[in-house]
């Protein structure tokens, strides 16, 4: 009876159109008036407790330094040098949005803001060298939802927090099925352009391409900071996320100077926006995610799954269909907020490693960012190409179904995500 208030009452809020964060907040109000103990100071309290949490305070750094990066030209010399090595090949600019991509992806964390940046500058290169832009819309999507995978990951931040599992443990185990997506993008990119007819770009000299990797050292270096700062212990990821706003502040001003100080306004607001945002829905998720623990709900999951609980692949197969499913009507960060602390219980019982599960928690989310309805990354990608969602939807196939062999896999083979997680840490 509780799951089913529970679920119902947070399905039902949402169907009527309410704000996420309210529905979950009063998701856990509906939890407390069916245990009989409805008491607003408690509401009032878990949403401070949801808000005052040291962890969380990586997440406006990181958005901060996304805005500075894409701002400050550190995306755009990353697309140059990514153009200088690979672009003269044929499909060449669909390379250069893969390898783009998992370059940005360790400068960011954030999937939005990265499609955005990749979008906007790879688009109208890709369109006017012949490339079908709904397939390259597809791509450009596909690339951007590599970021909360590789560190630093803001989804990985909200994971550990909401569920108690290191957040470092997180990081490192998330650099290979990151690199494996990139890969698999590889693999299938290079399946679609066969019958592609495309411009080629002309090849550039070792001495233009000298010139994109000097140009380009600034943004390479700062992933190799923020692993090997996390990797050697010299900081923690709340403090590695500092650490690249300062970077990338210095970096806009100083080095590439595209940034001035009158125009740091607007990038500051547009990141304390953005932040009230996520914290917002951090704040009321605790008063959701509260009661869940007190109406022991993962308990009553367990009970529901306990055919196969001695069976941890079959579990995480079932897992992920579930939020595969989940994805079509819920964006990444509400999902962790609700079934993170539900679902990870359940995994540890069974047996399922905590980190490989919020690895696997948030890759198999971040497919519901490009797949209709909700897919906000897709809908970023659609807006820069001035196309409808659905020729939008009809490029992303080849991509979509690549990530979830790739899921498959790691399924089957969990070993691909935590034996390299011990090398790392």
């Amino acid at each position: 009876m509780t799951l089913t208030i529970f679920l119902g009452s947070l399905f039902g809020f949402m169907l009527l159109g309410m704000p996420i964060a309210f529905a979950l907040m009063l998701t856990g109000v509906a939890l407390m008036v069916h245990l009989d103990f409805f008491d607003a100071q408690l509401v009032a309290q878990n949403m401070l407790s949801g808000a005052d949490n040291y962890p969380l305070m990586a997440v406006p750094f990181f958005i901060l330094a996304g805005e500075l990066m894409n701002a400050g030209g550190i995306s755009q010399r990353i697309i140059n040098l990514a153009v200088s090595l690979v672009g003269h090949i044929k499909g060449g600019l669909g390379f250069v949005t893969i390898g783009a991509s998992v370059m940005l992806a360790s400068l960011s964390g954030s999937a939005i803001a990265d499609t955005a940046a990749l979008a906007t500058l790879l688009i109208p290169m890709m369109r006017d060298h012949g490339y079908p832009v709904p397939r390259s819309a597809g791509l450009i999507a596909s690339g951007g939802i590599i970021a909360p995978i590789i560190p630093p990951s803001m989804p990985f931040i909200i994971f550990g927090v909401t569920t108690n599992t290191s957040i470092s443990s997180l990081f490192m185990a998330g650099i290979v099925p990151g690199l494996l997506m990139g890969l698999g993008l590889i693999g299938a990119w290079m399946f679609v352009v066969r019958d592609m007819t495309v411009k080629l770009q002309p090849k550039a000299s070792g001495r233009e391409r000298l010139k994109a990797l000097g140009d380009g050292v600034w943004a390479l270096a700062l992933p190799v900071i923020i692993i090997g700062g996390l990797r050697g212990g010299i900081f923690t990821p709340t403090e590695a996320a500092v650490v690249a706003a300062v970077y990338s502040l210095f970096v806009a001003l100083f080095v590439y100077r595209q940034v001035t100080l009158p125009q740091l306004v607007p990038l500051l607001v547009q990141a304390a926006r953005t932040t009230s945002t996520v914290m917002f829905l951090c704040a009321a998720a605790l008063v959701s995610s509260y009661m869940v623990t007190l109406a022991d709900l993962p308990q009553q999951m367990t009970e529901l799954l306990a055919p196969l609980m001695g069976h941890p692949k079959m579990l995480m197969l079932a897992i992920a269909v579930l939020l595969l499913a989940v994805g079509t009507v819920m964006d990444l960060t509400p999902t962790i907020l609700v079934l993170g602390p539900v679902l990870t219980p359940l995994a540890i019982k069974a047996g399922i490693d905590p980190t490989y599960f919020g690895v696997m928690f948030v890759l198999i989310g971040t497919l519901g960012l490009i797949h209709p309805p909700v897919c906000t990354v897709l809908n970023v990608v659609c807006g820069v190409a001035r196309i409808s969602l659905e020729s939008a939807t009809k490029g992303i196939w080849p991509f979509l179904l690549t990530y979830i062999v790739l899921v498959g896999l790691l399924i089957a083979v969990p070993e691909i995500v935590t034996a390299p997680l011990h090398m790392f840490h």
